[in-house]
């Protein structure tokens, strides 16, 4: 089963190119997902990457955390469920109540 991995603290330069060929030392690559900005196309600085299974993402985790790339240690984990952001029925963010 594939698993999902996070990739912080990387350089706002690292291609998806870079990252597959990073990744792939350590196993089969089911998917890359680098971050960016929907407006300016810049990366975010993070990536989501599928391994194949769970023990090829154990390797990159060993391998690939705290490893240089283009100039910045990056951290390799498991990526966490998304959370719920705390949004009503209608799509709205709710409001605290601070009475």
């Amino acid at each position: 089963m594939a698993k999902r991995l996070f990739v912080g603290s990387l350089s706002y330069g690292v291609t998806t190119p870079q990252l597959e060929e990073l990744f792939s030392q350590a196993g089969k690559i089911a998917s890359v997902n680098l971050i960016t900005d929907k407006f300016s196309g810049q990366s975010k600085g993070f990536a989501f990457v599928e391994m194949a299974t769970e023990e090829e993402a154990k390797e990159a985790i060993n391998r690939f955390n705290g490893v240089e790339l283009d100039g910045r240690k990056i951290v390799v984990n498991e990526a966490k469920p998304q959370e719920d952001r705390n949004r009503d029925n209608r799509g709205s963010f709710r409001r605290p109540n601070r009475w």
